[in-house]
C-alpha cells in the first residue's frame, strides 16, 4: 500500500491512499514419464502431482477502510474555516453540522457585513472536487451621524446647506423633505422633496424656517431619518390691520398689531405719552405665538373720553426694533348702545321725567367700529312697554325715542 499527503495552504488536509493487490504466485513445472508401446504410438503418461495448499495464490494483506474528508474554505479571504469533523478557524460565529456524512453544513451565527463573500465545500479526492456559493449580506440603512449637518441659525439672505450622509447595502437613496410636507422655494422652484445628499438653499429667508427631514432608504427596512431644524434669523417686522379704530363710550374695544421676528421679539403697548401698558384692570394684553409670528391684541374695557388717542405697539429683538400706530376714535353710540349702565353719558339730558313711562328695551348694546373713513352704524328695532293706553303717554314716549336719535347725531356734528 502507498500513501501520498495532500497539503492545502499550509494545512495537511488528508490522506490519499492508492490501493493494490500483492499476489503471491508459486509455478512449478509439470513433468512426465512413462514409456512407449511397441508397434503403437501411445505414450503412457503419469499422473500430475497435487500441490500443496500453502502453495495456492493469497493475498499479502487486508484491504483498509477509506474515508473521504469534506472542507469548507472562505474563498476571497483563502481562509480555511473547517476540515471533516474539526472546526478550523477562530471566528466563534462558525460551526458545523453534518448528517450521515452526507450532508455538511456551515453554520453563521449573527452574519455580520464582512461576511459577505464566495464560500466553497471542497471534497478532498483525487483529483480535488468542490461546489462554491455567494452569501449576500444586506444592511438597513444607517445615518452617520458625525458627517450629517445639525440644527443651525442662519441670517436671511445668506445661503444655507444641509448635509446628510447614510450607509447600508445597497447603497442608500437620500432625500429631503418639510417635516410639516410644505413645498418651499428651491432655487427659484417651488418643491416637495429634493433627491441627493446635500440641500443647498441660496439666500434663505423666513419662510424656509422649519424642520426638515433627511430620509434614507435602500430597499432594505427600515428606512430611516434624521430631523434637522433650521432657524433663520431676521429683524422685528410689524403689521397694523386696521391703523384707525372707532368706539363710543362705555364700548369695549380691541386693538391688534402683528410682529414677525427671530429670535422672538419682546412686544408691548404703550399710550400715546409714552407709558408702557401693563395688563390687569382696564387693560388686558394678549399675545397669541405661532412659530415667529406674534398677534398682539389690547382689549380696552369700558371706553371713556380719556382712553381716545394714539397706541402704539412695540417689538424689539437683538437685530432691531420697530413699532405701529393705532388710532382710538370717538364715534356716537347707536340707540341700542343706551343702557342703564350707560346713564351717566346722558348727565345734560332728561330721558324720562317723573310720572312718565319708562322706556324698556329688548335688544343688548350693538358695537360699531369706525374703519378708516367708512362708518357703518347698526341699528335695531325698540318695543316700548307701557303701562298705561293713554294716548298721550304714547306720543310723550315717541317724542323721548326721537330725542334719543337726534341728539346723539348733533353732537357727532359739533365734534366733527
Amino acid at each position: 500500500m502507498k500513501f501520498r499527503h495532500v497539503f492545502t495552504h499550509g494545512y495537511k488536509m488528508t490522506v490519499f491512499v492508492n490501493l493494490y493487490c500483492v499476489v503471491w504466485i508459486a509455478l512449478t513445472a509439470c513433468s512426465t514419464t512413462g514409456r512407449e508401446i511397441p508397434g503403437q504410438n501411445v505414450v503412457s503418461v503419469a499422473p500430475i502431482q497435487i500441490l500443496d495448499e500453502s502453495m495456492y495464490p493469497r493475498f499479502a494483506e487486508p484491504i483498509p477502510n477509506v474515508t473521504v474528508t469534506v472542507a469548507w474554505v472562505r474563498m476571497d479571504t483563502q481562509t480555511i474555516l473547517s476540515i471533516h469533523h474539526n472546526i478550523i478557524t477562530q471566528n466563534p460565529r462558525i460551526s458545523l453540522s453534518y448528517n450521515d456524512h452526507r450532508s455538511w453544513y456551515l453554520h453563521i451565527k449573527n452574519v455580520q457585513e464582512v461576511d459577505r463573500g464566495w464560500y466553497m465545500c471542497q471534497v478532498n479526492t483525487d483529483p480535488m472536487r468542490s461546489r462554491k456559493g455567494y452569501l449576500q449580506v444586506v444592511v438597513p440603512p444607517s445615518i452617520i451621524d458625525n458627517m450629517t449637518s445639525t440644527d443651525m441659525v442662519v441670517r436671511e439672505g445668506s445661503d444655507v446647506t444641509l448635509v446628510c450622509r447614510a450607509s447600508g447595502y445597497p447603497e442608500p437613496y437620500v432625500m429631503w423633505r418639510r417635516e410639516d410636507g410644505q413645498d418651499f422655494n428651491y432655487n427659484g422652484e417651488s418643491v416637495s422633496v429634493v433627491d441627493g445628499e446635500t440641500l443647498t438653499v441660496t439666500k434663505v429667508s423666513r419662510l424656509h424656517m422649519g424642520a426638515y427631514l433627511c430620509i434614507a432608504s435602500n430597499g432594505v427596512p427600515p428606512s430611516i431619518s434624521k430631523r434637522i431644524m433650521v432657524m433663520v434669523q431676521f429683524p422685528p417686522m410689524l403689521s397694523i390691520p386696521n391703523q384707525l379704530e372707532g368706539a363710543y363710550i362705555g364700548q369695549d374695544v380691541t386693538l391688534e398689531c402683528h410682529t414677525e421676528a427671530y429670535p422672538s421679539s419682546i412686544n408691548y403697548w404703550t399710550t400715546d405719552k409714552g407709558d408702557m401698558i401693563i395688563s390687569g384692570g382696564k387693560y388686558e394684553a394678549i399675545p397669541v405665538d405661532s412659530g415667529y409670528n406674534k398677534f398682539m391684541m389690547l382689549k380696552i374695557r369700558n371706553i371713556t373720553k380719556d382712553d381716545f388717542g394714539f397706541y402704539k405697539c412695540i417689538a424689539k429683538n437683538s437685530l432691531g426694533e420697530t413699532d405701529g400706530i393705532i388710532k382710538l376714535d370717538e364715534i356716537p353710540a347707536p340707540p341700542s348702545a343706551f343702557t342703564t349702565t350707560q346713564k351717566s353719558i346722558l348727565d345734560n339730558q332728561t330721558i324720562r321725567k317723573k310720572g312718565q313711562p319708562q322706556i324698556i328695551q329688548t335688544s343688548d348694546a350693538v358695537s360699531s367700529t369706525f374703519q378708516g373713513e367708512a362708518y357703518g352704524e347698526q341699528i335695531r328695532d325698540f318695543d316700548f312697554y307701557e303701562n298705561s293706553s293713554v294716548s298721550t303717554k304714547r306720543n310723550k314716549s315717541l317724542t323721548i325715542l326721537i330725542s334719543l336719535c337726534i341728539i346723539p347725531i348733533i353732537e357727532y356734528i359739533i365734534s366733527s
